[in-house]
């Protein structure tokens, strides 16, 4: 998975790499390296603070979820916004500020001759998700999305998607932290699956699960547990009137939440050499054609 990775951003540093800042010569390379924004297509890579924005439109301002984002034209009946980028995309933006993916919750057949089926908890580097929006005055406004999220009495059921009520919550009236939707989600990475003599492909732009409530198995973020119809745990809801109209546009940001010695001393992150990596890669492109 990771060597398949790496090829897959070394692919995608070559083809934008008109988006970087490249030194003019070796005294300027020798200065501490001005950090800019990299832009694919429906998102931008925020070196400086470390975070992906992404282009999003509100698709559900109330009802029930099963995600948080997915792509458009996939899963919008479930999902608070929908973005333009290709989860692909937003995996490789995501690695090259330095996190690491890891991958959804499997199960797992384990045991000797008595073999049994185990669940395997998803893997992955923490990534923090915000919503920005705009104030009356113009103000943008970094929020958790968990302040869009609510409990929900009722769930979608997997499998027909009828909406089934609960006939009993499993928490104490006031339990606030089971109340509380989190913010933080699990870099998970989905799969990429075998497509005969073409190109692996993504399951996650195949899907649309960007960001994950429900267990899909192939989602690109997803909570740090499997999530399922048992205890609940897929009862969530939009927050009613906490979110603008159907087809306003928001940026979904994304922040990867990073261990210090994977930003080194001075603060820096794998993007910030995304410039001299892309630079060396132009030079010998053109041999491996």
């Amino acid at each position: 998975m990771k060597l398949t990775w790496h090829t897959i951003v070394l692919t995608l540093v070559c083809g934008f790499a008109c988006h970087c800042v490249l030194a003019d010569d070796a005294a300027q390379k020798q200065k501490k390296t001005v950090r800019k924004s990299v832009k694919l297509p429906g998102l931008v890579i925020d070196i400086e603070r470390c975070c992906v924005d992404l282009e999003a439109i509100v698709c559900l301002d109330n009802g029930l979820l099963e995600l948080v984002a997915c792509t458009q034209g996939s899963k919008e009946h479930e999902s608070i916004v929908a973005v333009s980028a290709r989860a692909m995309h937003i995996h490789t933006a995501l690695l090259l500020l330095g996190a690491d993916d890891g991958h959804p919750a499997i199960r797992k057949q384990v045991g000797g001759r008595e073999k049994q089926w185990v669940s395997i908890p998803p893997q992955g580097d923490v990534v923090e998700v915000f919503l920005v929006t705009t104030t009356r005055g113009g103000k943008s406004v970094e929020r958790p999305v968990s302040d869009f999220i609510i409990r929900s009495s009722q769930r979608v059921d997997e499998v027909d998607g009828a909406v089934i009520t609960a006939p009993e919550q499993n928490r104490k009236p006031g339990d606030v932290k089971n109340d509380r939707f989190s913010h933080t989600f699990v870099f998970a990475g989905s799969h990429l699956r075998d497509n005969g003599s073409g190109p692996r492909q993504y399951l996650a732009d195949l899907s649309g699960n960007v960001i994950s409530i429900a267990t899909f198995g192939d989602e690109l973020l997803c909570l740090p547990f499997r999530e399922t119809q048992q205890d609940n745990a897929l009862m969530w809801r939009v927050k009613p009137e906490s979110l603008p109209k159907v087809g306003t546009k928001m940026t979904l940001r994304l922040r990867p939440r990073l261990k210090k010695t994977e930003r080194g001393d001075a603060g820096t992150t794998s993007a910030d050499s995304y410039s001299d990596y892309a630079e060396e890669r132009t030079k010998t492109s053109g041999t491996n054609q």
